[in-house]
C-alpha cells in the first residue's frame, strides 16, 4: 500500500508547477458500499477490481471477516468475497475506528440479524451523532442501545423483532450516510418481513450525489429501488441481493480534486486517470468548480485533464461564492485555493462539515487564518480573505486534526512564499496511503 510512514511532521518546499500523470486510488465511497453489499449477496461470489487499499477499506474488510464472511486477496486491490444473506457469527466485539463510511452501515445491517453486538470506534467516531439513523431503526424494532453517550456510539445491538412496520422517516440534513446504510440493508428486512419497505427523508437531503452512488451500485446487485420523489425510496419485498459476479472500482473523484487543483494553480496539464464522463460519484462535478475560477477542464471517457497558470508568478483565481451542499469533500480544497483568489471567497451550506472526521469549519477556519487571511465562518459556512501570496508567512505549521483530508488540502498551499509544515502526515493512510508519494512526482520547484 505504500503507506505514508509514522513521522511527526512532513516538509514541503515552495514550489513552482506541477505536471504529469495520476493513477488514482479506488473510490472509498464504493468500495465500502461494494464491499458491504457483496457480503450481503446470498452464496455469490464477486470478485472486486480496483479496490482502494486503505485503513477505512480494511477496517470494513476486517469487520466482514470478523463476522464470518469469506474474503480472499488476490492482489493489493483485487478480492473475492463469498457472500451470505446472514452473518454466521452471533456475539461479536467490533471496532470500526473512524470510518463513517463503515460503521453506519454495519449498524443498520446487524440490527437486522439475530445476533448480539457492540460497535465501537476511536474517540472521534464516538462524538459523530448517529441518533437519526437509531431512531430510524427503532420504529421497525431494531433493539439498539446507547453504551455511553444517548445519540453517540458506542452502541450494543441485540436480535431483531420485527414490530409490524414497513415505513419509516430519517433525517436527511445531518449525513447522507444515514440514508445509505438504511437503503443498503433493507434487502435484509424485506426478506424477513415478506413485505417492502419505505423510507421517506425528513428535511433537506444532503450530499445526494452519494445516494445516487447508493443507488447505481445496488441496481448493479439486482435491486432497484423506486424513487418518485426526491424524498421517497421504496424496496421492493422480492429484493435481494446478486452479485454481478465482478465489479470494477473506479478512481476516488475525492481525491482526484487535489490532482485537478494543483493542475489549475501549477501550470498543468495534470492529468487524472480513473474517473471521467461517466463517473458515479458527485464529486466530478468539482471540475466545473475549477473552471469557473479559470482553470482549462477537460474530461474524457476515462481521465479528466487540467491545466491553469503559475500562481506563484502573482497571477490569481477567479474568487468564487459556491453553494457546496452536493459536494462536501471536494469543497475543501476549494476552500485552500481561495488563499490564491482575487478576492473574497464564500463556502456555503457546509453544515455536514462539523460532524466529519473533525469539525473541518473549526479546522479549515484555524489552519487558514495562519497565512495571515481573514476567515470568518458560521454553522454552515465559511469564508476566506486572501492577501498577496507575498505577504504570507515564511513557514506555517499545518495541524491536521487527525484529518486525511487536512492534509492532502493544505499541500497545494505551497506556491506562495511559504514553507508548509504539515503535521502527523500519515492521517492520509485513511483513504489515500501514497498521496505524498504521487504528490511528490508531479511537483517541481523550477521549469
Amino acid at each position: 500500500m505504500n503507506k505514508t510512514t509514522l513521522q511527526p511532521y512532513l516538509y514541503l518546499n515552495r514550489y513552482c508547477g506541477a505536471k504529469g500523470d495520476v493513477i488514482l486510488p479506488g473510490s472509498k465511497s464504493i468500495s465500502n458500499r461494494v464491499l458491504l453489499i457483496s457480503a450481503l449477496s446470498c452464496d455469490d461470489l464477486t470478485e472486486i477490481k480496483g479496490l482502494l487499499y486503505s485503513d477505512d477499506t480494511n477496517v470494513m474488510i476486517d469487520t466482514l471477516i470478523d463476522l464470518g464472511i469469506q474474503i480472499y486477496r488476490k492482489s493489493q486491490d483485487c478480492i473475492e468475497i463469498i457472500g451470505r444473506d446472514d452473518f454466521n457469527k452471533k456475539c461479536n466485539n467490533l471496532f470500526l475506528g473512524n470510518a463513517g463510511t463503515a460503521f453506519r452501515p454495519i449498524v443498520a445491517a446487524l440490527s437486522f440479524m439475530n445476533g448480539n453486538y457492540i460497535i465501537s470506534g476511536v474517540p472521534r467516531m464516538h462524538e459523530r451523532p448517529i441518533a437519526d439513523l437509531v431512531d430510524s431503526l427503532r420504529t421497525l424494532g431494531c433493539n439498539i442501545n446507547y453504551i455511553e453517550k444517548n445519540g453517540y456510539p458506542p452502541l450494543e445491538i441485540k436480535p431483531f423483532i420485527h414490530n409490524g412496520s414497513n415505513h419509516i422517516f430519517v433525517n436527511g440534513s445531518v449525513s447522507s450516510q444515514f440514508l445509505t446504510a438504511l437503503l443498503i440493508a433493507s434487502p435484509i428486512l424485506v426478506k424477513k418481513i415478506n413485505n417492502s419497505l419505505t423510507i421517506e427523508i425528513v428535511g433537506k437531503l444532503i450530499s445526494k450525489p452519494y445516494i445516487d452512488i447508493t443507488l447505481n451500485l445496488m441496481r448493479k446487485f439486482g435491486v432497484n429501488v423506486e424513487n418518485d420523489s426526491s424524498n421517497r425510496f421504496v424496496i421492493d419485498r422480492l429484493s435481494s441481493y446478486k452479485s454481478p459476479g465482478k465489479i470494477l472500482i473506479e478512481g476516488d473523484a475525492s481525491s482526484a480534486s487535489y490532482f485537478l487543483a494543483l493542475g489549475a494553480i501549477g501550470g498543468g496539464p495534470v492529468r487524472v486517470n480513473g474517473i471521467g464522463h461517466d463517473s458515479i460519484q458527485g464529486d466530478v462535478a468539482f471540475s466545473k468548480v475549477l473552471a469557473e475560477m479559470g482553470a482549462d477542464i477537460k474530461i474524457y471517457d476515462s481521465y479528466i485533464e487540467s491545466s491553469g497558470f503559475l500562481v506563484s508568478s502573482g497571477k490569481k483565481l477567479k474568487s468564487f461564492d459556491i453553494d457546496f451542499n452536493m459536494i462536501p469533500d471536494a469543497a475543501m480544497t476549494a476552500a485552500v485555493l481561495a488563499l490564491y483568489a482575487d478576492g473574497k471567497c464564500f463556502l456555503r451550506n457546509i453544515g455536514s462539515w462539523r460532524v466529519k472526521e473533525t469539525d473541518r469549519i473549526h479546522a479549515m477556519h484555524t489552519e487558514l487564518s495562519k497565512f495571515g487571511v481573514k476567515v470568518e465562518s458560521g454553522e454552515d459556512w465559511i469564508s476566506i480573505d486572501p492577501i498577496d501570496i507575498s505577504k504570507w508567512p515564511e513557514e506555517v505549521s499545518i495541524d491536521t486534526w487527525d484529518d486525511h483530508r487536512m492534509a492532502m488540502c493544505f499541500s497545494l498551499a505551497t506556491f506562495g512564499n511559504t514553507k508548509v509544515k504539515i503535521m502527523n502526515p500519515s492521517c492520509v493512510n485513511k483513504t489515500f496511503p501514497n498521496y505524498f508519494s504521487i504528490y511528490n512526482e508531479i511537483i517541481f520547484t523550477q521549469r
